[in-house]
């Protein structure tokens, strides 16, 4: 057999072998992008079921460690204890598709409130158009009074790389991280919830305008599981036909 001989059937061979793995490598593609629907049709069920259950109360400080936040989050939660007014953040944000009438550029209003039993957990009170933030951190003082609230645990929101730093001399975040807002109120104020609180609508009108918690689940999976079986399908249909064409061409 000549060298020209066996170097086509070696590329023959190595394009055979690539077209087969690209189709293997779709296939299970599409096969993990099937299991990541199921997941997320699960995570859906159990997010509805979560919305309709009675209030539970707020895991106590004993357990934060070894919370299990995305099995609590969206989980509305009862509070007893006293909101620190004049300890409160404003995290930039901006609001679209509102449901109640503020909407645009504004900041969630996050006071401390510690807990009668101790530790303390970030509330977000609600939304305040741009213009009220000084309003949001300086007309408040501190209260002891003691409230019973109930609002939708959520976990914290992780900073990104092109997140900026806080600006601590307007008590202004950027990202509802409980960890990030810690250092910005009173350190005896510790320990603080691994998990923030989102406060239901109050009367319409009414500032901070709270309710305003997005539960969506972006679900492109089944789409994406039939584009990588497209592929994959593709695969060995051109693999097929360049076969036959290689056998057409060695018997002319």
């Amino acid at each position: 057999m000549s060298e020209r001989a066996v170097l086509g059937r070696v590329m023959t061979g190595t394009f055979v072998l690539l077209m087969l793995a690209l189709a293997v490598v779709c296939t299970w593609l599409g096969v993990w992008q099937m299991h990541r629907l199921a997941e997320k049709e699960a995570l859906v069920a159990a997010v509805d079921q979560r919305l309709n259950d009675a209030p539970i109360p707020v895991p106590d400080v004993a357990s934060w460690p070894s919370l299990d936040l995305a099995a609590l989050n969206f989980r509305s939660v009862s509070l007893t204890g006293a909101f620190r007014y004049n300890q409160t953040v404003t995290v930039f944000t901006s609001l679209s598709n509102a449901r109640g009438a503020a909407s645009g550029p504004g900041y969630w209003v996050v006071t401390p409130f510690v807990l009668a039993d101790g530790g303390t957990v970030f509330v977000n009170r609600g939304f305040v158009p741009e213009a009220l933030q000084e309003a949001a951190v300086t007309d408040a003082e501190s209260d002891s009074v003691q409230v019973t609230i109930t609002g939708m645990l959520r976990p914290g929101e992780k900073a990104g790389f092109m997140t900026p730093a806080a600006d601590t001399s307007n008590r202004v975040e950027w990202v509802r991280d409980p960890q990030r807002l810690a250092e910005m109120v009173d350190p005896a104020l510790a320990p603080i919830a691994p998990f923030y609180v989102d406060l239901p609508a109050g009367a319409p009108g009414e500032l901070p305008q709270g309710g305003e918690t997005v539960i969506a689940f972006p679900n492109n999976h089944l789409g994406y599981a039939y584009t990588w079986f497209g592929f994959a399908i593709v695969a060995v249909v051109m693999l097929g036909f360049w076969l036959f064409r290689q056998r057409a061409n060695s018997k002319s």
